[in-house]
């Protein structure tokens, strides 16, 4: 049986993604032909790149967007079967990995934007709540990050305990919070400025300072210090 799809071995060598690849560098190629790499072939009406295209524009030119649909999302597309979508997943999870294994050591939180800089890849292409806690420093060194709770869509829920107690093991002198929220929203919630409120209360009689909260979506942040909300 003759195979009809439109493969990157029948294309034009100039067309060929790979070569494209090797002769001007990774830089050269637009999303799609990386994409198109991962696919490897499209599908009887189009080329990998022209179905990646597809893919793309569906997503709004977002490589955010796609890295929110999961293999059945993919699958949907004609030409993605569950190898081709496992791929692409695949491809964008080692993405957001290597923006969240970025050292942390000498990293020191001077304005919001670094904190948000360092959580962003963290919170990147979830689609529920997560919440987590920078520890500090004297200085304002990060010790480490952790992620406390993961909960839904609308929501998760933080022990003010555990907060605590993390801080008082790593002997940080400094905290800050942060959680998402999926909808893309950053207007804090009644519940987000009472829970902050609590918790900076609750850190001064243990001396470790509640020195700001993120809220956090893909491209931007909210932080409740910059706003006076602390």
């Amino acid at each position: 049986m003759e195979d009809n799809r439109l493969t990157i071995k029948r294309w034009a060598e100039e067309d060929r993604p790979r070569e494209k690849l090797l002769l001007k560098g990774k830089s050269a190629l637009s999303e799609a032909e990386l994409i198109a790499i991962l696919i490897g072939s499209g599908n009887t009406e189009q080329t990998a790149v022209e179905l990646s295209q597809h893919i793309l524009k569906q997503c709004g030119n977002s490589l955010a967007s796609l890295a929110r649909l999961s293999v059945k999302d993919l699958q949907k597309f004609k030409g993605i079967g569950e190898a081709k979508a496992i791929s692409i997943v695949a491809a964008l999870e080692i993405g957001r990995r290597r923006k969240e294994a970025e050292p942390l050591k000498r990293i020191k939180i001077t304005s919001s934007n670094d904190g948000f800089e360092l959580l962003r890849g963290d919170f990147m292409d979830l689609n529920h709540e997560e919440f987590w806690l920078i520890l500090l420093k004297r200085n304002n060194e990060v010790i480490k990050k952790e992620m406390l709770s993961r909960g839904g869509v609308s929501g998760t829920v933080v022990d003010a305990k555990i907060i605590f107690k993390r801080a008082l093991e790593e002997t940080a002198s400094g905290i800050i919070l942060a959680h998402n929220h999926p909808s893309g929203n950053l207007k804090p919630s009644h519940e987000d400025i009472n829970l902050t409120k609590r918790l900076k209360e609750a850190g001064k009689s243990l001396d470790i300072s509640v020195l700001d909260h993120l809220i956090i979506t893909d491209s931007a942040y909210f932080s409740f210090a910059d706003e006076d909300l602390l």
